[in-house]
């Protein structure tokens, strides 16, 4: 599959998946703010019936205080009406009827004076002229009332302890049973009372309702009710949601896991397929040295003078060699795929073993125009190291060395040692073209390659560098890199000496 469909593929998944995800996430927005809604309508409704409660309890206090002292007063006045009815003339019949019920004062006087004449009750009957009577007492009872309490302070108009079940009673009513808070403030914001363990906390929801609001202004007061865990209520009923929200999140990242390791996959496989045609065409070059030196050395026609067989012979141990390094490029990706390398650590002599690198790769850099130094002044240089590793890296650093040398300029390469009490330090310096600040620290990164050395000429797969970072922290040591973009780049590997001081 191409990379742009697998790309085309992934922008689609990616889309429909984060659509379905903010489709949810709509729906439990909508279902909250539905929720919240329905909540404060209920609180409100719940509210007013306290404040018509408050008043109604307020009028029923005031009517029992006014009349409880006043049974014995009212009993002998209606011995003394009784009595005089019984000595009146006038005798009313109403019958079994009652009046009817009243409607307002109009309407109730019309329908009442229809009820006396449907019962032959005379024009001036006393009940006609008792119920006006009555009623201007009931209104002067009440204006008494009112002007009573006005003249309490509120505090002295509420019962606190009353109020509480009263909100209590009417949340329940709305099936509201959430705990909650509540404060009295006057009309100018002065705090009444409050109970306990009142407070605003952020988060909380908070309601407002009027107290005695036909009062005047400065006589009434403002009931505060807050609810704290009012946002645990209104996400209470989205617990059939939260399954399909989670699901959906597993499958997003399920899907990006996916899409990484499918990336991961087809890159590692272009990165198998360039090596191979890398392998391909280095294997090329040592073969057919070695069968060159083979065919010269099995030439009857040719002079086989001692010096020439021995140049030919290090010419086939020099490609020999380098075979075995590409070779052991084929394993350093063996090893990424695996994520271990297995060490066989022996006492080596870095400089004798640096020596030996430097003989067989003098040739491939004389035959790029270049030389080769080599300044080994460790003295002492023996560690614990894998052979094979250490000499793969060495010639991975030389060989970087080469492959991004200067075009307008001869190639030196310089090879260096020193040591410490603790640590031997090995330094290899090109001329080459060096690399930029920005991309010197990811040098060492898995399959980065600096976009200025990948010229047409260079192949590579971002192996190498990473290979030796790798390789050196196996050994407990480090790799460090320090370059000038268009004068060159040093490498430093430092490793602990076997015997340290």
């Amino acid at each position: 599959m191409k990379k742009r469909t697998i790309i085309i593929l992934a922008i689609v998944m990616g889309i429909s998946f984060i659509s379905l995800l903010v489709m949810q996430v709509g729906y439990v927005e909508e279902i909250v703010t539905t929720r919240r809604e329905h909540f404060e309508e209920s609180v409100q409704r719940a509210l007013n019936n306290v404040s018509h409660n408050m008043e109604v309890i307020e009028t029923a206090q005031y009517m029992e205080d006014r009349f409880s002292g006043m049974t014995t007063v009212a009993d002998s006045l209606l011995e003394q009406n009784d009595s005089t009815l019984q000595n009146s003339g006038n005798k009313i019949h109403i019958g079994d009827n009652p009046p009817p019920a009243p409607t307002s004062n109009g309407e109730y006087n019309k329908a009442l004076i229809t009820h006396v004449n449907n019962k032959n009750v005379s024009a001036d009957s006393t009940l006609l002229k008792r119920y006006i009577y009555n009623q201007q007492l009931m209104d002067e009872l009440i204006l008494s009332m009112l002007y009573t309490a006005n003249e309490r302070p509120l505090q002295d108009r509420i019962d606190f302890v009353r109020l509480d079940k009263v909100i209590k009673s009417e949340l329940a009513n709305h099936a509201i049973e959430l705990d909650y808070h509540f404060a009295v403030y006057n009309s100018n914001g002065k705090l009444i009372y409050k109970c306990l363990d009142y407070s605003e906390e952020s988060g909380s929801l908070k309601y407002s309702q009027s107290l005695f609001k036909y009062d005047p202004i400065d006589q009434q007061g403002v009931l505060t009710v807050v609810f704290p865990e009012a946002n645990k209520y209104m996400f209470r009923s989205l617990g059939f949601m939260l399954p399909s929200i989670v699901f959906t999140l597993i499958l997003l990242l399920t899907f990006i896991v996916t899409m990484i390791l499918v990336f991961r996959q087809k890159k590692l496989s272009e990165v198998k397929n360039d090596f191979i045609n890398n392998m391909t065409h280095e294997f090329k070059t040592p073969i057919s040295s070695i069968s060159l030196a083979a065919q010269m050395l099995g030439d009857e026609d040719v002079p086989k003078t001692p010096k020439m067989v021995n140049r030919l012979v290090e010419t086939i141990n020099d490609e020999t060699k380098r075979l075995r390094f590409q070779v052991e490029k084929v394993l350093q990706l063996s090893m990424y795929e695996n994520q271990k390398a297995n060490l066989n650590m022996v006492e080596l002599n870095m400089n004798e073993l640096i020596l030996g690198v430097v003989k067989t790769f003098t040739l491939k850099v004389e035959r790029n125009g270049g030389k080769i130094v080599s300044n080994l002044k460790a003295k002492d240089s023996t560690i614990l190291a894998d052979e094979m590793h250490i000499t793969n890296v060495i010639f991975n650093l030389m060989d970087n060395a080469v492959k991004y040398k200067r075009e307008d300029c001869q190639l030196e390469l310089t090879v260096s040692t020193k040591n410490d009490s603790k640590y031997l330090y090995i330094s290899i310096r090109d001329n080459g073209i060096g690399i930029k600040k920005e991309n010197l620290k990811k040098i060492f990164e898995k399959f980065y390659r600096v976009s200025t050395g990948n010229r047409h000429d260079i192949k590579g797969f971002g192996l190498g560098l990473a290979y030796v970072k790798k390789i050196i922290t196996d050994h407990k040591g480090s790799v460090t890199a320090e370059s000038d973009f268009g004068i060159g780049t040093k490498f430093t590997i430092k490793l602990p000496l076997l015997y340290s001081n």
